[in-house]
């Protein structure tokens, strides 16, 4: 029985593409595990709605994965960390961990000045979830939250769009580098300039797509770091806890489902973002969510 749950899929699930960040991790990470990824893409963005609406989303996608087999569930999604998160622990029979705490280590790990920057949604920022993750690691570390919901729509838009799908973004950081995206940035982070901050939280998983204009906006000696990495090794470190690491001779099967009504769309940007064909994908019905 234990070999059997061991070769059940890690399930993620995300508001929209940017979770496949986090999903691209950990299939790099753990290339004998299969993965079950959730983009809850129709009601894209989060980060402008209510919590107690996120909360609602994050448990519909929670249980719709656990209804899968999954051994363990990733919210891949900084929003729906920070509302539900704790909800979703609770609620749900398997375990869950979010990005918010590994993202909060990872400047941890970076900062030499303790004057950390975050950039994240309006409802992350609002919740203050970095700062009481951060600080509860340090608490001499002062947190500037700087709410960027708009980098959602920008890269959500600029996926839409097809025109950059051909290429490949972890080899180019600047496929999105553009004037106009470098004039809403510069916007966006002027809140974090002139605090002696030499590290910033990209506190959405949406955000590494746009790493090129921020940290040319942000400017040399700023380390911009983002949870994906920190994420995947606690991950690691439960699987192993809990002995459910897949065998080495266990063949990856990853699935991929989405609220989005244009599977064509989800499945051209989600290969763009994950490295590898999305070879499996399927349409869940806001109904099926109920």
């Amino acid at each position: 029985m234990m070999a059997q749950k061991n070769t059940c899929p890690i399930g993620v699930f995300d508001s929209g593409l940017g979770g496949l960040t986090v999903a691209r991790s950990i299939a790099t990470a753990l290339p004998h595990e299969s993965v079950y990824y959730f983009g809850d893409t129709k009601r894209c963005p989060y980060g402008t709605r209510g919590e107690n609406e996120v909360r609602s989303f994050a448990l519909q996608a929670g249980r719709w994965l656990s209804c899968h087999n999954v051994k363990i569930i990733v919210i891949a999604c900084n929003t729906a960390t920070a509302a539900a998160l704790r909800v979703c622990q609770q609620t749900l029979d398997v375990p869950v961990i979010g990005v918010i705490v590994p993202g909060a280590r990872a400047a941890i790990n970076s900062t030499r000045t303790r004057e950390v920057g975050v950039l994240a949604t309006n409802l992350t920022t609002r919740s203050g979830a970095y700062t009481r993750a951060i600080q509860d690691l340090d608490a001499g570390v002062d947190v500037y939250g700087c709410p960027a919901s708009s980098f959602v729509e920008i890269v959500e838009q600029e996926l839409a769009t097809g025109a950059h799908l051909q290429e490949r973004w972890l080899e180019d950081e600047d496929i999105f580098d553009t004037p106009e995206v470098r004039a809403v940035v510069r916007q966006v982070v002027t809140p974090l300039k002139g605090h002696n901050i030499d590290t910033v939280v990209l506190g959405c998983t949406h955000f590494p797509l746009l790493v090129g204009p921020i940290r040319h906006e942000l400017g040399p000696g700023i380390r911009v770091v983002s949870s994906a990495e920190e994420t995947t090794r606690e991950l690691v470190d439960i699987l192993q806890r809990r002995e459910q690491l897949a065998p080495e001779d266990a063949l990856p099967q990853h699935r991929f489902a989405t609220t989005s009504d244009n599977l064509a769309e989800f499945a051209a940007a989600g290969s763009f973002i994950f490295g590898q064909p999305l070879k499996s994908i399927e349409h869940v019905s806001l109904e099926e969510l109920v």
